[in-house]
């Protein structure tokens, strides 16, 4: 027995903000995704609330026929409530001290737990395959989560939208694919 998981980041979007809707483009990648996905046998759907993770997903909804479960913990993670001009310096650092937290925010060892819990979860539920959209920096965390080498640079490398294959045997075995490129 294996559980497929489709871990989806988002296209591309016009904003960071929950109600941020996608772009044109975005819109275009969406239904590009749908058609990647569509024959895989996507037993049950599951989304942050963001406006932009469920538009990025609802073409492959409809065509084959499934709700999309919106689930919070899928939810991007904050980095802090405070304006950083060089957030990128603080979320490199993030990657390298997991426990670092900064005013407001989210350490990414929280946010890798949270986000690496839904995935748990679906684990253990029925079916083979499942899609989950996500956000850039909570799906770096649940990839480094399953593989530790996962960091900074390799979130750098993320796309939007960006598609990882993540394979859980019964014996305790794993696969982690990229396939958006």
């Amino acid at each position: 027995m294996m559980k497929r998981i489709y871990l989806i980041r988002h296209c591309k979007a016009n904003g960071q903000e929950p109600a941020a809707e996608l772009t044109e483009e975005g819109y275009l990648q969406a239904r590009q995704l749908a058609d990647m996905l569509g024959d895989r046998s996507i037993g049950r759907i599951v989304a942050s609330p963001y406006q932009r993770a469920i538009a990025t997903i609802q073409p492959l909804a409809e065509r084959v026929g499934l709700p999309i479960q919106r689930d919070d913990r899928l939810g991007e993670r904050i980095l802090s409530t405070n304006d950083l001009p060089d957030w990128m310096d603080h979320l490199r650092l993030s990657f390298d001290d997991l426990d670092l937290k900064l005013p407001g925010g989210e350490s990414s060892r929280e946010a890798m737990i949270r986000g690496a819990s839904v995935i748990e979860d679906l684990i253990q539920r029925p079916g083979e395959s499942v899609a989950v959209v996500t956000h850039g920096n909570l799906m770096s965390l649940v990839l480094k989560y399953y593989d530790d080498s996962f960091g900074f640079e390799a979130w750098r490398q993320l796309s939007n939208p960006d598609v990882y294959e993540l394979s859980f045997f019964s014996d305790g075995r794993r696969d982690i694919k990229r396939l958006w490129k």
